[in-house]
Protein backbone atom coordinates (compact mmCIF):
# COMPACT_ATOMS: atom_id res chain seq x y z
CA UNK A 1 0.00 0.00 0.00
CA UNK A 2 1.25 3.42 -1.04
CA UNK A 3 1.14 6.00 1.16
CA UNK A 4 2.50 10.26 0.97
CA UNK A 5 5.18 10.63 2.39
CA UNK A 6 6.12 14.22 1.46
CA UNK A 7 4.13 17.41 -0.39
CA UNK A 8 6.01 19.67 -2.39
CA UNK A 9 4.36 22.93 -3.22
CA UNK A 10 5.38 24.38 -6.29
CA UNK A 11 4.03 28.52 -6.51
CA UNK A 12 2.78 29.94 -9.25
CA UNK A 13 5.80 31.00 -12.02
CA UNK A 14 8.47 28.43 -9.94
CA UNK A 15 10.03 25.12 -10.29
CA UNK A 16 10.58 23.04 -7.35
CA UNK A 17 12.81 19.18 -7.38
CA UNK A 18 12.33 16.10 -5.33
CA UNK A 19 14.25 13.28 -5.21
CA UNK A 20 12.86 10.21 -5.61
CA UNK A 21 13.56 6.35 -5.02
CA UNK A 22 13.16 3.59 -8.01
CA UNK A 23 9.66 2.42 -6.93
CA UNK A 24 7.97 5.34 -5.70
CA UNK A 25 5.02 7.53 -7.15
CA UNK A 26 5.29 10.83 -8.23
CA UNK A 27 2.22 12.79 -8.22
CA UNK A 28 1.59 15.91 -9.91
CA UNK A 29 -1.54 17.78 -8.33
CA UNK A 30 -2.96 20.87 -9.70
CA UNK A 31 -4.65 22.95 -6.81
CA UNK A 32 -6.50 25.32 -8.43
CA UNK A 33 -7.12 23.88 -12.18
CA UNK A 34 -6.21 25.09 -15.52
CA UNK A 35 -2.17 25.34 -14.57
CA UNK A 36 0.12 23.34 -17.00
CA UNK A 37 3.25 21.83 -15.50
CA UNK A 38 6.59 21.66 -17.06
CA UNK A 39 8.57 17.98 -15.75
CA UNK A 40 11.30 16.97 -16.40
CA UNK A 41 13.34 13.89 -14.60
CA UNK A 42 17.17 12.82 -14.73
CA UNK A 43 18.84 9.73 -13.81
CA UNK A 44 20.01 10.16 -9.78
CA UNK A 45 23.26 9.41 -8.75
CA UNK A 46 23.93 8.95 -4.44
CA UNK A 47 25.73 12.72 -5.05
CA UNK A 48 23.47 14.35 -7.43
CA UNK A 49 22.52 13.92 -11.14
CA UNK A 50 23.43 12.43 -14.35
CA UNK A 51 23.38 13.47 -17.65
CA UNK A 52 20.40 10.98 -18.85
CA UNK A 53 17.51 11.91 -18.69
CA UNK A 54 13.70 11.93 -19.70
CA UNK A 55 13.21 12.70 -23.29
CA UNK A 56 10.00 13.33 -25.21
CA UNK A 57 11.26 12.44 -28.49
CA UNK A 58 12.71 8.95 -27.08
CA UNK A 59 9.47 8.28 -25.63
CA UNK A 60 7.19 8.96 -28.70
CA UNK A 61 9.44 6.56 -30.35
CA UNK A 62 8.87 3.65 -27.64
CA UNK A 63 5.12 3.90 -27.26
CA UNK A 64 4.59 5.41 -30.59
CA UNK A 65 2.35 7.48 -30.21
CA UNK A 66 2.06 11.06 -29.08
CA UNK A 67 1.89 10.64 -25.16
CA UNK A 68 1.69 7.04 -23.34
CA UNK A 69 -1.27 5.90 -21.59
CA UNK A 70 -1.77 4.43 -18.19
CA UNK A 71 0.89 1.07 -17.91
CA UNK A 72 3.49 2.53 -20.92
CA UNK A 73 7.20 4.00 -19.56
CA UNK A 74 8.52 7.40 -20.52
CA UNK A 75 11.94 6.81 -21.35
CA UNK A 76 15.34 8.28 -21.02
CA UNK A 77 17.68 9.40 -23.68
CA UNK A 78 19.61 6.23 -23.29
CA UNK A 79 16.20 4.53 -24.13
CA UNK A 80 15.96 3.13 -20.32
CA UNK A 81 12.00 3.57 -18.50
CA UNK A 82 12.51 6.16 -15.94
CA UNK A 83 8.85 6.99 -15.23
CA UNK A 84 5.91 4.79 -15.93
CA UNK A 85 2.29 6.54 -15.77
CA UNK A 86 0.49 4.89 -13.53
CA UNK A 87 -2.97 6.92 -12.90
CA UNK A 88 -4.45 9.90 -14.47
CA UNK A 89 -7.55 11.61 -13.05
CA UNK A 90 -7.60 14.69 -15.04
CA UNK A 91 -9.33 15.26 -18.56
CA UNK A 92 -6.18 12.98 -19.51
CA UNK A 93 -4.97 15.76 -21.78
CA UNK A 94 -1.43 16.35 -21.96
CA UNK A 95 1.94 17.45 -24.32
CA UNK A 96 5.20 15.90 -25.62
CA UNK A 97 5.84 18.52 -28.76
CA UNK A 98 6.14 21.97 -27.18
CA UNK A 99 9.13 22.82 -25.62
CA UNK A 100 9.63 24.99 -22.29
CA UNK A 101 8.95 28.76 -22.21
CA UNK A 102 12.05 29.96 -22.12
CA UNK A 103 14.32 33.37 -22.59
CA UNK A 104 14.33 33.57 -26.10
CA UNK A 105 10.63 33.25 -26.04
CA UNK A 106 9.06 35.77 -24.12
CA UNK A 107 12.03 37.97 -25.33
CA UNK A 108 9.72 37.61 -28.79
CA UNK A 109 6.53 38.67 -26.81
CA UNK A 110 7.92 41.63 -25.68
CA UNK A 111 8.88 40.81 -21.83
CA UNK A 112 12.39 39.67 -21.76
CA UNK A 113 12.72 39.39 -17.61
CA UNK A 114 9.66 37.13 -17.44
CA UNK A 115 9.69 33.88 -15.26
CA UNK A 116 10.59 30.61 -17.04
CA UNK A 117 10.00 27.15 -16.98
CA UNK A 118 14.00 26.38 -18.91
CA UNK A 119 15.13 29.07 -16.17
CA UNK A 120 12.87 27.41 -13.61
CA UNK A 121 14.68 23.71 -14.28
CA UNK A 122 18.14 26.04 -14.36
CA UNK A 123 17.30 27.16 -10.65
CA UNK A 124 16.51 23.49 -9.27
CA UNK A 125 19.21 22.14 -11.07
CA UNK A 126 21.90 23.93 -12.39
CA UNK A 127 21.89 22.27 -15.74
CA UNK A 128 22.88 23.96 -19.00
CA UNK A 129 20.71 22.08 -21.70
CA UNK A 130 16.77 22.26 -21.22
CA UNK A 131 15.22 18.91 -22.72
CA UNK A 132 12.17 18.86 -23.86
CA UNK A 133 9.54 18.31 -21.13
CA UNK A 134 6.67 16.54 -19.94
CA UNK A 135 3.90 19.45 -20.36
CA UNK A 136 1.28 17.64 -17.94
CA UNK A 137 -2.27 19.14 -18.31
CA UNK A 138 -1.33 21.24 -21.25
CA UNK A 139 -4.08 21.01 -24.17
CA UNK A 140 -2.41 21.98 -27.58
CA UNK A 141 -4.64 19.81 -29.96
CA UNK A 142 -3.33 19.01 -33.91
CA UNK A 143 -5.74 20.09 -35.56
CA UNK A 144 -6.25 20.13 -39.91
CA UNK A 145 -3.40 20.38 -41.82
CA UNK A 146 -0.91 19.74 -38.66
CA UNK A 147 -1.72 22.84 -36.86
CA UNK A 148 -1.30 23.18 -33.51
CA UNK A 149 -4.11 25.05 -30.83
CA UNK A 150 -3.13 26.59 -28.04
CA UNK A 151 -6.55 25.70 -25.75
CA UNK A 152 -6.94 26.78 -21.64
CA UNK A 153 -5.98 23.59 -19.47
CA UNK A 154 -9.05 21.55 -19.20
CA UNK A 155 -8.02 20.40 -15.15
CA UNK A 156 -10.53 21.05 -12.04
CA UNK A 157 -9.06 21.35 -8.47
CA UNK A 158 -7.23 18.17 -7.21
CA UNK A 159 -6.75 17.08 -11.22
CA UNK A 160 -3.30 14.62 -10.33
CA UNK A 161 -1.14 12.50 -12.58
CA UNK A 162 0.95 9.81 -11.20
CA UNK A 163 4.04 8.19 -12.05
CA UNK A 164 6.29 5.25 -10.96
CA UNK A 165 9.91 5.96 -10.87
CA UNK A 166 11.40 3.14 -12.73
CA UNK A 167 15.35 4.62 -11.63
CA UNK A 168 16.57 6.26 -8.83
CA UNK A 169 15.73 10.29 -10.68
CA UNK A 170 15.00 13.87 -9.71
CA UNK A 171 11.95 15.07 -10.91
CA UNK A 172 11.62 19.11 -11.30
CA UNK A 173 8.16 20.07 -12.15
CA UNK A 174 7.17 23.67 -12.68
CA UNK A 175 4.37 25.62 -12.12
CA UNK A 176 4.26 27.29 -16.00
CA UNK A 177 4.50 31.05 -15.65
CA UNK A 178 3.32 31.62 -18.97
CA UNK A 179 0.29 34.21 -18.10
CA UNK A 180 0.52 36.02 -21.94
CA UNK A 181 -1.00 33.23 -23.51
CA UNK A 182 -4.46 31.15 -22.65
CA UNK A 183 -2.87 28.06 -21.33
CA UNK A 184 -2.83 28.94 -17.82
CA UNK A 185 -6.46 30.15 -18.00
CA UNK A 186 -6.83 33.91 -15.93
CA UNK A 187 -3.23 33.35 -14.68
CA UNK A 188 -0.68 30.84 -13.51
CA UNK A 189 -1.48 29.07 -9.91
CA UNK A 190 0.63 26.32 -8.20
CA UNK A 191 0.83 22.78 -8.19
CA UNK A 192 1.90 20.17 -5.69
CA UNK A 193 4.24 17.53 -6.16
CA UNK A 194 3.28 14.20 -4.05
CA UNK A 195 5.76 11.48 -2.99
CA UNK A 196 4.11 8.15 -1.96
CA UNK A 197 6.02 5.06 -0.87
Amino acid sequence: MTQTISRTTVPARTGRAVRVQRGDHVRVVDLAGAQVGDLFAYVATPDGITAEHLSASHTRAAVSRLFPAVGEAFVTDRRRPILTLVEDTSPGVHDLLIAACDDARYAALGVPDHPSCARNLRDALGVDVIPQPVNVFMRVPIGAGATLDWLPAATRPGDSITFRAELDCVVVVSACPQDLTVINGEAPTDLAVDVLR
